[in-house]
């Protein structure tokens, strides 16, 4: 559906601490920095990156916006709130848990980013 996801950072080194602290808990491997100094992560076909905004103002998180990151299970998806919490990140809205949607169960964890960007593990078919 998209191709990818990028944040912007008023801290990259920061940013790149906590992301990696994240993406490992999910298998993937730590982020590469380009040439631009953007932090870029690969993982399952898909790509999400770092970078201090291009237009030299300060970052901010999207007001609305959510990144949802697909769990293999409710474990993982706890294991990822625990590694972000541990690495800079706030617990946010409900403790990760079972929500009752109209499209069927999921578990979800939710956090914002050191910068505060909000941040969901979603893990669907969740009993």
């Amino acid at each position: 559906m998209f191709s990818h996801v990028m944040v912007g950072s008023n801290d990259v080194a920061r940013s790149q601490r906590f992301y990696d602290a994240l993406f490992a808990v999910l298998g993937g491997k730590a982020g590469r920095q380009d040439d631009r100094g953007r932090v870029v992560y690969a993982h399952d076909g898909a790509l999400f990156m770092i970078t201090a905004p291009i237009d030299g103002e300060p970052a901010c998180h999207a007001n609305g916006g959510t990144v949802g990151f697909r769990m293999n299970s409710p474990e993982q998806a706890k294991a990822w709130h625990q590694a972000g919490v541990a690495h800079g990140g706030t617990a946010i809205e409900d403790e990760p848990g079972v929500r009752t949607t109209p499209f069927g169960p999921l578990y979800l964890a939710y956090l914002r980013d050191p910068d505060g960007n909000k941040l969901c593990a979603a893990h669907r078919g969740a009993a």
